[in-house]
């Protein structure tokens, strides 16, 4: 069944990642996994690392690792403010693998309640769900 399509643009520091109309959005905020649809009411949430779901239909799904970020919905658009957007298809086992223990390493070593190891934390729940991401591409 057809959903109304509605505007959703992802943009990361590098710049914009993708711009069109989908029926569903589908990530995961600092509370829990969310689905937006058209029409939804206005919020804005903070994102967790995850994967990315942009659903042009039932069966065309546009699908990217997401890194930490905001999420805006207002207007009948979604904004997806994020660190990362990469596809699936690009992500390195070994290199996430590198990033991980370089981030597990940096926790170890940093001071506890530290801003270092609240970083070290982050990137390393990052690393865990590209890697969870990359095993399913």
């Amino acid at each position: 069944m057809a959903r109304t399509k509605f505007p959703v643009e992802v943009l990361t520091p590098e710049g914009e990642v993708f711009n069109d109309e989908v029926e569903m959005v589908s990530t995961r905020t600092a509370t829990g996994s969310i689905g937006i649809l058209a029409n939804h009411t206005p919020l804005l949430a903070m994102l967790d690392p995850t994967e990315l779901r942009l659903y042009r239909s039932e069966s065309e799904i546009v699908r990217y690792a997401q890194g930490e970020g905001y999420l805006q919905v207002a207007d009948g658009r979604a904004l997806i403010l994020v660190e990362d957007a990469i596809a699936p298809g690009q992500l390195d086992a070994a290199d996430l693998t590198e990033k991980l223990r370089a981030a597990e390493d940096a926790y170890a070593r940093a001071q506890d309640g530290s801003e270092e190891q609240r970083l070290a934390a982050r990137d390393r729940r990052r690393w865990e769900a590209f890697q969870r991401i990359a095993a399913g591409a």
